[in-house]
Parts: structure tokens; C-alpha cells; sequence
């Protein structure tokens, strides 16, 4: 080696004057610095660098290859972290360019210089240095990274924000550039970890937040993903509790929700020897699972992204072990959503939303179903309340979507022996709800509840007044043009039933015994109005009888009851029914 640089020495004497000394020079220049005479090599470049300026220029390809080792011998010094001398070299690679020659190459150079510059914190320097480097090739990912860090070091939040954002643009539709100076140049997305990073350090917490979120949308890398979703909920779930209803914290839980699909999407991939394990899976999911979950509790007031935030945690959970926690959060997850879906169901504006709301509703009910019905056989949950409003939902959904089987599956229902009265009394209402219109199940349900009022050992005679409303109103609807639904025989009983025990309690509500008053008085009417004049003394006598259970209203009703009985009678007598039957009705407000 050494006999061999003596040689280059003299060859670069003798042809210090000819074509090939740019040649000589460089390969001598190159030498120098390989042996570390740093010196001599740099009194060479100063005598190249004099020329250039005088007009005695390299040609470009032999500038070129002169850029070259300069660079070269600048990242060997930035390896080592001796920015300093790297600098040294980088500027005397400038020094060669003219205001003409700006390229790309010259803003790769400026963002070298600018680097070392923040290595060494003098950052007005490295700010001016990225400023010509953004003035040449303002798309270039690491001209943006560099701004970044600037703007992250002077506190400008905005700006930095800006730069994330371009950086992001720039990563959608361009590969990352080759750097030296960068150590994890294997991926551009390790520009955006290492931004959220230094934008973490420095205190920058909005700014970290956007890179996170581009992370784990441009990353193919399953646990980086995964690493920075984590990071961002943790960063963001604390501000998260604290906001108050609002369009912002919309937003937030929204960007949450994506990061969060993500996650689940990478958990998703087939276990391979470069992913995750089965149990590392496992972990990751109970906890990605739990943080659904909070979310959706914390959406209270947004069903929609509660619903999403819910379903969520049920697919998460579907990588955990099936244990009975597990499984009991999967039924609760499906059953939320339900609740949602059904009622978006009883708001949607056309019959094509409605039947897509609860045709989703009744295939997670279904789900649920199977999970319920699997905790039955390996534990006590016979009487989980649970059961109970699965039972409700889907009957309603199946009303609603008139589904043939809703018979088949009341039959069952009607045998339940757990049931309670408000079941029976919500099956009713259910029943009559629009598009839902079945009397005949309303009756039977309200019958039933009627049955366990009378099984009571203290009867909810409130509760009870209600459930008899609604089953006589149902029986006998209002106007003589309608037909009763049940044998006037058996609405007789009903009655009967109410006033034993209006004549036991002094609880039972006076507007519900007015209101009975009132329908069993127009019962008779309707009796008349079909020449039945037996039931029509039979059913206004029961009115009065009514009446004399009355307190507050008595007074206002009895004389006028009582001569309008005595004029029935006489019409009865006479046959002048058209003439009292225009007359005759009342309600109560009469």
C-alpha cells in the first residue's frame, strides 16, 4: 500500500499539467484521506476549489465523483458523531456549487449540513440550512422531517403540525429517498414513528397524535401498528374523559375508532414466524378489547359510535380465550348494538331503513341467543335479566319485520315460567307499535300479566289499574262502529274484577275508575244502538256503580248520570232509540 501511494505521488507531479490530472488529483485526494492525512488531502481540495473559481474547472463527472468522496468522508464522521468535521467536509462540497447549479442534490446536501447542525443544537444555522433544502425540494420526506424537528424545538406547533400533514401527502404517492445519515432507512413510516417520538419528547402532544395516527394508517408492519395505536389511545384517552360533549370530542372518538379498526385489521393477519404469537395476539386483543369497551361507555350520547365501539370490542374479543368473562362480554357487546340498531329501527324515515336496521338487530340477538344459551349449560344464568331483554328485542324486531316465525316463537315464550308482569305488559305495547299490529298477541300478553297482578300477594294496584286499562281499551275499542275483539261476556269480567278491587282498596286511581265509568256507560250505548236493551240497562247500571266509587268527581257527574239513566230507561221503554242515541255517548272530559 504504501509503495503503491508513493507511486500515485509521482504519477500526480508529472501529470499535474496534463488531461488526466483531474483524474490524478481525485484518486490521489481519495488515497490521502483512506491513510488519514486529512490535511494534505484538504490543502488539495482548497487548490481544486481555487481553480474552480478561476476557471479551470473539473468536468462534471469528475465534480461528481469529487462530491462523492466529500461525502463520503462526511458520514464517516457523522457515524462516529463528529459532527464538526462532517460539516467541514459537506461545506467544502458546497462551496463548488454556483447559484446556477441548484439541484436536487444541492437540497440533499443543505439537509446533511442541516442535520449536523441539530446534532450540534446550533438550530438558527440548521433553520436556514432546511430552509434551502424546502427552496429546492420542498417534497422530499426528509426536507419535511426536518422542519419538523425545528418547528417541534421552537414550540411552533402549528408549523410542525403542517409538517406531519406533508409529510404524509408525500408519503401516500412518493417512495422514500435513500439517506445515509438515517439509520432506519428501510421504511418511510420510520420518519413518522420517529417524529411522534421526538414530538413526545419535546412535550408536542398534537402534533405526536398526528403522527401516530399517520403511522398506524400507512405502516404495513403488523406491531408497529399496533404499537402506535397504543400510544396514541394513551396519549389522547386522558383528554378524551375530560372533554364535554361536543363536535370535537365527536372527532376525536371517530379518529379513535379508525386507529382502533386498524388494530383489529393487523390482529386479523394469519399468524406467521414474523407476527405476533397466538398468545401475544391474545394479549394484545384483551386489551385492545378493554378499551372498546370503555370508549363505548363513554358514548352515551352518540348510540351510533357507541354501537361501532361495541362491536369493536366483540371482535376483539373473538382472539381471546372462550373463558365465561369472555363470554359474557361478547352477549353484552351484541346486545348493545342491538339496542341500537332497534332503535334506529323505530326512527328510521322509510320502510328500506327500518328492515336494515332490524334484520342487523335480529342477527345479533341471534348471536347472543347461542352465547345465553351456552352460559345456561355451564352455569346458573336461568334467570339473567338478559334473557329477558333478548326475549323483548326480538320479539320486536320479528313484529316489526311481520316474520312468519313470531308464532312459533311466542309459543315458547307463553310457557316461560320466569316471566314477570312488565314482560307481559311490554309484549303488549310492543304488539301495537307501528309497522307492528297484532291485537290478538297484545291481548293474550296482557291477560297473562293480569294473571300474575292477581297471584301477587300485594297487589301494585296502580301498576294493576294501568294493565286493565289497557286490556279492556284493547277488547272494546272506542266507537260504536267498532267490533270488539273479545265475547262482551268475558269484557263483563274484566269489569267486575276492576270494581272488586276499586271496593277493597282506596288506592285504585280516580281517573282510572272515572275512565271506567265512562266506557262501560258508552258500552251500553253501543248495546243500544244495536237494539240490545237488556245489555244496554246492564252495562250503564254497571257505570253507576262505578260512580258511587268516585270522590272528587262525584258531584259533577251524578246528577247528570242519574237523570240520563232514568231518560235511557224511558227510551228503552218507548223504543226511541235513534232519539238518545245521538246523545248518549261520553268521554272525560265531558
Amino acid at each position: 500500500e504504501s509503495v503503491g501511494f508513493h507511486f500515485l505521488t509521482i504519477i500526480h507531479e508529472r501529470f499535474k499539467s496534463s488531461e488526466n490530472a483531474g483524474k490524478v488529483l481525485l484518486l490521489y485526494i481519495d488515497m490521502l484521506l483512506q491513510r488519514k492525512e486529512e490535511l494534505l488531502a484538504k490543502e488539495k481540495i482548497e487548490e481544486i476549489i481555487s481553480a474552480h473559481h478561476t476557471g479551470r474547472q473539473l468536468t462534471a463527472e469528475l465534480m461528481n465523483q469529487l462530491h462523492n468522496i466529500l461525502w463520503r468522508k462526511a458520514t464517516s464522521s457523522f457515524e462516529v458523531q463528529n459532527y464538526a468535521d462532517a460539516l467541514q467536509w459537506y461545506y467544502y462540497s458546497l462551496r463548488f456549487y454556483s447559484p446556477d447549479e441548484m439541484d436536487l442534490e444541492f437540497a440533499k446536501l443543505q439537509r446533511n449540513m442541516a442535520c449536523c447542525y441539530l446534532n450540534l443544537q446550533q438550530f438558527d444555522k440548521a433553520k436556514e440550512a432546511v430552509a434551502e433544502a424546502e427552496r429546492y425540494d420542498p417534497r422530499n420526506i426528509f426536507t419535511q422531517f426536518y422542519i419538523f424537528k425545528i418547528a417541534v424545538i421552537e414550540g411552533n406547533s402549528e408549523r410542525a403540525l403542517q409538517a406531519i400533514i406533508t409529510l404524509e401527502n408525500v408519503l401516500t404517492d412518493e417512495e422514500s429517498e435513500d439517506n445515509a445519515l438515517v439509520a432506519e432507512r428501510d421504511s418511510p413510516t420510520t420518519l413518522l414513528s420517529l417524529a411522534a417520538q421526538f414530538a413526545l419528547e419535546n412535550g408536542q402532544q398534537i402534533v405526536a397524535e398526528k403522527a401516530l395516527e399517520y403511522l398506524a394508517q400507512h405502516s404495513e408492519d403488523q406491531e408497529q401498528v399496533l404499537t402506535a395505536v397504543k400510544c396514541l389511545l394513551r396519549v389522547v384517552l386522558p383528554k378524551i374523559a375530560e372533554m364535554p360533549e361536543s363536535e370535537d370530542k365527536k372527532k376525536e372518538m371517530d379518529r379513535l375508532l379508525t386507529c382502533l379498526n386498524r388494530a383489529f385489521v393487523k390482529l386479523s393477519q394469519p399468524v406467521g414466524e414474523e407476527d405476533l404469537s397466538l398468545e401475544s395476539r391474545a394479549n394484545e386483543a384483551q386489551w385492545f378489547r378493554k378499551i372498546a369497551w370503555n370508549l363505548a361507555v363513554q358514548c352515551d350520547r352518540d348510540p351510533v359510535t357507541m354501537r361501532e365501539f361495541f362491536l369493536l370490542s366483540y371482535k376483539m374479543s373473538q382472539f381471546c380465550p372462550s373463558d365465561q368473562v369472555i363470554l359474557i362480554s361478547r352477549k353484552t357487546c351484541l346486545l348493545m348494538a342491538a339496542a341500537v340498531d332497534i332503535e334506529q329501527g323505530r326512527k328510521a324515515s322509510t320502510a328500506f331503513e327500518q328492515t336494515m336496521f332490524l334484520s342487523r338487530a335480529l342477527e345479533e340477538i341471534q348471536i347472543c341467543n347461542d352465547i345465553q344459551n351456552f352460559l345456561k349449560q355451564t352455569g346458573t344464568f336461568s334467570n339473567d335479566s338478559c334473557e329477558k331483554l333478548l326475549l323483548l328485542y326480538e320479539f320486536e324486531v320479528r313484529a316489526k319485520l311481520n316474520d312468519p316465525l313470531l308464532e312459533s316463537f311466542l309459543e315458547s315464550v307463553w310457557e316461560l315460567p320466569h316471566l314477570e308482569t312488565k314482560t307481559f305488559e311490554t309484549i303488549a305495547i310492543i304488539a301495537m307499535e307501528k309497522p307492528a299490529h297484532y291485537p290478538l298477541i297484545a291481548l293474550k300478553a296482557l291477560k297473562k300479566a293480569l294473571l300474575l297482578y292477581e297471584k301477587e300477594e300485594s297487589i301494585d294496584i296502580s301498576q294493576y289499574s294501568k294493565c286493565m286499562h289497557s286490556l279492556i281499551n284493547l277488547s272494546v275499542p272506542d266507537g260504536a262502529s267498532n267490533v270488539e275483539l273479545c265475547p262482551l261476556e268475558e269484557v263483563w269480567g274484566y269489569f267486575e274484577d276492576a270494581l272488586s278491587h276499586i271496593s277493597r282498596t282506596k288506592d285504585y286511581p280516580e281517573m282510572e275508575i272515572l275512565w271506567l265509568m265512562v266506557k262501560s256507560w258508552n258500552t251500553g250505548i253501543l248495546m243500544f244502538s244495536r237494539s240490545m236493551y237488556v245489555s244496554t240497562e246492564k252495562w250503564c247500571g254497571l257505570a253507576l256503580r262505578f260512580l258511587d266509587h268516585l270522590t272528587s268527581f262525584k258531584e259533577s257527574y251524578e246528577t247528570q248520570m242519574n237523570m240520563l239513566y232514568s231518560q235511557l230507561v224511558e227510551a228503552v221503554s218507548n223504543n226511541r232509540g235513534p232519539v238518545f242515541q245521538e246523545h248518549g255517548y261520553w268521554s272525560k272530559s265531558d
